[in-house]
């Protein structure tokens, strides 16, 4: 049983120990840290923060825990109920809010649940305002309100219409010609709200959606993380159904990954490409995606005369890079699509809208559109952490094993060889180390990644 407190909020298992797991009391004690916090930002009589949560199991405990602290704190709560990260990083400056938060732990199975934290802007606090927020529950310190001063709680379930609304608005999403290809599409929304949100947007679109594990009651049929692996159902479908393509989205909406007709992955690090070459082919500009990220992306960017950029991993960090370089789109390789115009938070839903605009246009099956771009081949492994295991320690023996190759050690240790690389990195999010690779097919990504994993058991003695 896990709690982990990271750039990417406060994520924890259900259940369990105060302190080592993500129990009621840890639910409360990081939301008073957070909404003392949003106090301490601005000095205002009214202070509002929107929460929305996915479908988990824990959700509405979780949600009820957090809701009535805020509320303690002399806090005002806009309700969106069951919604996406991505609504309501939307809603929080439609709202004129203070803060957010989503509780959510994306692709985490169904025993994980988490607080991820918004600022003013609905984006994801940066390391030091969420340092802040962990200084402050350690001190507790924490003042409440009297009850004369306690906040209120607003429902509106309004949100997931109003974020597609504004998806329809995007300029380059181009809902006409969309509606006249009749497309026809699977969506596995792993029983959460992408279940909810993706064939609302589909049907605003003229898409026909064919729903494949789309009831919100947070049982995931699958492990959530959307892996070749475990979307075998959703291959089947879409060959069942003779459909264009098929959908699945991670369990809070951030993440997305195609299927082709054939019931073949288009590539979870291809829908950030595939979105980035139809906005470039609109409008030159440049991209930014994080250091685990393919290198199509930077091939297509350069491809329509832009400048690519990579940062650290992390969704505040690619934002941060985003905006030094004025990237007009970016991402995470894993299904992310950030797009500006919008809001700088990943969104399944907007690329959904771009990707079949992009569709639309070029009249091409999905298998086709696919084999036109860079072709590389990724591997992604992980080491389970123990308590005696040394990672700074084992990543400083990789970086002087590869020393005489391009090594970059902003996140970890990245090392670039001539035609493939290797990224290693603890997780944010997992108690695990990373091991990505990528080269010029599957075979050698994978043996790359297995001859890393080798020493790095090696220099661990595991």
């Amino acid at each position: 049983m896990t709690l982990i407190k990271s750039i990417s909020g406060i994520r924890g298992t259900i259940g369990g120990q105060v302190g080592s797991n993500l129990t009621p009391i840890d639910a409360v004690k990081f939301a008073s840290a957070y909404g003392t916090w949003i106090k301490q930002q601005r000095d205002k009589d009214n202070y509002r923060v929107v929460i929305g949560r996915d479908a988990r199991i824990s959700g509405d405990m979780i949600q009820n825990l957090v809701m009535h602290t805020l509320v303690g704190l002399g806090i005002h709560v806009i309700d969106l109920g069951l919604s996406t990260t991505p609504t309501v990083e939307v809603a929080v400056p439609l709202e004129h809010a203070d803060g957010g938060i989503i509780l959510t732990a994306s692709h985490n199975p169904k025993q994980w649940n988490a607080l991820k934290l918004l600022n003013a802007k609905g984006e994801f606090l940066n390391a030091a305002e969420g340092q802040n927020i962990l200084d402050i529950a350690d001190s507790n310190t924490m003042e409440f309100s009297d009850v004369d001063s306690l906040g209120q709680i607003t429902v509106n379930d309004a949100y997931l219409d109003i974020h597609i609304d504004e998806v329809l608005k995007l300029k380059h999403v181009n809902a006409d010609a969309i509606a006249a290809c009749n497309f026809k599409v699977v969506v596995d929304g792993v029983n959460s709200t992408g279940g909810i949100a993706i064939p609302l947007l589909l049907e605003r679109l003229g898409v026909e959606a064919v729903k494949l594990y789309c009831e919100p009651n947070g049982h995931f049929p699958h492990n959530p993380e959307p892996l070749k692996e475990h979307l075998t159902d959703l291959s089947q479908m879409v060959v069942k159904t003779h459909s264009d393509f098929g959908i699945v989205v991670d369990p809070d909406v951030d993440r997305l990954v195609f299927m082709d007709e054939r019931g073949e992955m288009f590539g979870e690090e291809y829908t950030l490409v595939a979105c980035a070459d139809y906005v470039l082919s609109k409008e030159t500009g440049n991209t930014v995606s994080n250091m685990s990220s393919s290198r199509a992306l930077r091939d297509i960017t350069e491809t329509h005369n832009g400048n690519y950029e990579a940062s650290a991993v992390g969704e505040v960090n690619v934002v941060e890079m985003m905006k030094q370089n004025n990237a007009i789109i970016g991402g995470e390789g894993n299904g992310g699509i950030i797009y500006p115009e919008l809001h700088y938070g990943r969104d399944a839903l907007v690329g959904v809208a771009l990707f079949l605009s992009l569709l639309a246009e070029k009249k091409l099956k999905v298998s086709a559109l696919r084999a036109g771009y860079p072709s590389y081949f990724m591997s992604k492994k992980k080491i389970q952490l123990t308590p005696n295991l040394d990672v700074d320690g084992i990543l400083k023996a990789m970086e002087s094993i590869y020393s005489n190759e391009n090594i970059t050690v902003i996140d970890g240790v990245k090392i670039d060889f001539a035609e493939n690389w290797v990224h290693l990195r603890k997780s944010n999010t997992e108690p695990i180390i990373r091991i990505y690779t990528e080269a010029k097919s599957q075979e050698i990504a994978d043996n790359l990644a297995n001859k890393i994993i080798a020493e790095i058991k090696e220099i661990a003695n595991i």
